[in-house]
């Protein structure tokens, strides 16, 4: 980031003139630094849901919504999900750089040996209800590791064996909670297989069905992960960052992820698409008549899967999800309605003027959801899959403010509009 001397933005106020520095990121985009406006004018800038505000500087991921360019570190995501793995992209979110092949091997051995998750946590799943959503049970567990893993304080070492921790064992503990809810056994992770093999195969294996690992389905699963890696300040990575900002741990910071990335609203789109899907199948599944109902002001019917706070074009993430979704059904042999559903949707959607005219193209959630399903993933897990992928972003956006000097603890200002000081008036006393 650079400090542009030449480049200044002016306000004036009450007759008062001030003037901000404009900072300029490696990419081009400028932000006004307005850190002095209240202590120079007495104001603050109202901005609902933050659209725009810079909250931080940040060196993890760049996303242009108008252009659809995402990159992790610099390399484009469309690039990284050809070539590499999900270990891969999670080493560079996290340390800043691609490992090469022995470090690769030395980080997925690490994961692996700390896969287990301690016995002691194992009784904490007999005492929620059956129809806990798995959500529900990943946050609390996450947060729980602190109690069990409290050294990840001490230094920097210590917080590097804490994100690798939590990297690993969020599969182990997802896994867990789908077995709790279908009454199995659970399944303990292996050393053989590799990070996404292990989550398959602790999700379905079973002592009286032998699982055996499909290649499609592991690869495309590495590939889903690494869409969901990472995507700059949005809500639940915001969430992180705010709550790692009053100085608490990584697992509570997380948590507080994970519960903000469950609302219908962000990560839980994924399963209100197929939801939607399944809905408008039964009802026929003509594509016409739901476009036009989803244009109807009095309709309350809401297109799940169409738009973004962020994106004003295609999202490129969707773009890979479409295709990921067609050859994974494909080599598969799988005939599925919803995706013939999804594409019809699609089409009639890109060529109506009212999605055009407001930038309302197919998200990551409108695709990812019937590659899941595919999976044999349960619909009410789809979005513990977004977690576990999210996750790498979330252990490097925590990092990142940890070792940032100009940041200060989140405390966002208002504007009151409630009622004017008023006087209380006499009480008789007594009661309970």
């Amino acid at each position: 980031m650079s400090d542009s001397k030449a480049q200044l933005a002016r306000l004036e106020i009450n007759g008062r003139k001030c003037e901000f520095p404009v900072l300029t990121g490696s990419e081009g985009e400028q932000s006004v630094d307005i850190r002095r406006l209240r202590k120079e004018t007495g104001l603050t800038t109202f901005d609902p849901g933050f659209v725009n505000t810079a909250s931080c500087q940040s060196a993890i991921t760049y996303l242009d919504g108008e252009k659809g360019i995402l990159r992790y570190r610099g390399y484009p995501v469309e690039e990284l999900i050809k070539i590499c793995n999900f270990i891969d992209v999670a080493y560079l979110l996290i340390h800043g750089v691609l490992p090469n092949e022995q470090v690769r091997n030395d980080f997925a051995r690490l994961l692996n040996r700390h896969s287990m998750i301690h016995e002691s946590m194992r009784t904490f799943f007999d005492h929620f209800p059956e129809n806990a959503h798995p959500m529900a049970i990943l946050s609390a567990m996450v947060v729980s590791l602190s109690s069990f893993y409290p050294e990840m304080e001490s230094d920097q070492e210590g917080v590097d064996m804490a994100a690798t921790r939590l990297l690993s064992k969020i599969r182990t503990i997802a896994a867990f909670s789908y077995k709790k809810s279908i009454g199995e056994p659970v399944v303990q992770p292996s050393y053989k297989l590799s990070y996404c093999e292990n989550f398959l195969n602790m999700m379905f294996a079973s002592p009286v069905a032998n699982y055996k690992l499909d290649p499609v389905v592991v690869r495309a699963l590495d590939q889903l992960l690494i869409l969901h890696a990472d995507h700059e300040q949005n809500c639940s990575t915001s969430a992180v960052r705010l709550i790692g900002s009053s100085g608490a741990n990584l697992y509570a910071s997380v948590s507080a992820g994970i519960c903000a990335l469950w609302g219908p609203a962000h990560g839980g789109a994924n399963q209100g698409v197929i939801q939607m899907l399944e809905r408008l199948q039964a009802e026929g599944g003509d594509a016409k008549k739901i476009i036009d109902r989803a244009k109807d002001p009095n309709a309350n019917f809401r297109l799940m899967g169409f738009g973004h706070r962020v994106y004003k074009t295609y999202d490129p993430r969707a773009r890979i999800a479409k295709q990921l979704c067609e050859e994974v059904l494909g080599k598969l042999g799988i005939n599925e309605p919803l995706l013939d559903l999804a594409m019809k949707l699609e089409q009639a959607a890109l060529s109506d003027e009212y999605f055009i005219e407001r930038n309302l193209y197919p998200n990551v959630d409108f695709y990812t959801g019937i590659i899941f399903r595919a999976m044999g993933i349960p619909t009410d897990m789809f979005t513990v899959m977004f977690a576990i992928g999210r996750l790498p972003g979330w252990i490097a956006n925590w990092l990142e403010w940890m070792s940032d000097p100009a940041q200060k603890i989140g405390r966002p200002r208002q504007l009151y509009v409630g009622p004017k000081k008023q006087k209380v008036p006499p009480r008789k006393q007594g009661g309970f």
